[in-house]
């Protein structure tokens, strides 16, 4: 199998394996340390274009100014190439169902799906008004272990989000250079 996605080419429906949820898990746990970088560098542009003086003034604006820039990376990446940086380093390639590198308006779509994440945990600690961090973060990491562990109700093993969007992930690795008999 070599899939590559730069050149159009597909995976095909059933040739690649949806990687182990522990697996993404991992992905998911590297791409939050990757994304803390790319969260404080445009936390800052936001703070220094409105002249933000307190890190409370203007909370929501900056919230919305992530959703954004958040948006930008992962519909960017996904649908060029179809891997963000913690994707490569554990081998895990998006593709649409046919196996066909995402367009930028499914990759979008992803990404708003993809908050289903959160949603309901969210939505739990607003309602209950934990205010605590240690609570805060043990509600939203049951979530995230309840929302992937959905996906083994599924017979793809694919999350939700993908379902909804005509996504899948599968293991997806370079194909190595043959070596030359010398």
């Amino acid at each position: 199998m070599n899939p590559t996605a730069e050149n159009g080419a597909t995976l095909g429906a059933g040739s690649a394996s949806a990687p182990g949820i522990a697996r993404r898990l991992a992905c998911f746990v590297y791409e939050g340390v990757l994304l803390f970088g790319v969260v404080m560098i445009a936390a800052y542009l936001y703070g220094s274009l409105t002249q933000q003086r307190h890190a409370l003034e203007g909370k929501t604006g900056l919230q919305a100014f992530l959703f954004v820039i958040l948006a930008i990376y992962f519909t960017w990446f996904w649908s060029h190439g179809g891997q963000t940086v913690a994707m490569k380093a554990w081998h895990i390639r998006l593709v649409d169902a046919a196996g066909r590198p995402v367009s930028q308006p499914r990759a979008l779509l992803r990404y708003v799906a993809s908050w289903l994440w959160f949603l309901p945990s969210l939505v739990l600690v607003y309602q209950s008004g934990l205010r605590q961090p240690g609570a805060v973060f043990g509600v939203m990491a049951i979530g995230v272990i309840g929302y992937a562990a959905l996906a083994w109700l599924r017979p793809d093993r694919q999350f939700w989000h993908d379902a909804l969007c005509g996504t899948r992930l599968v293991t997806w690795r370079h194909a190595r250079p043959a070596q030359s008999a010398g």
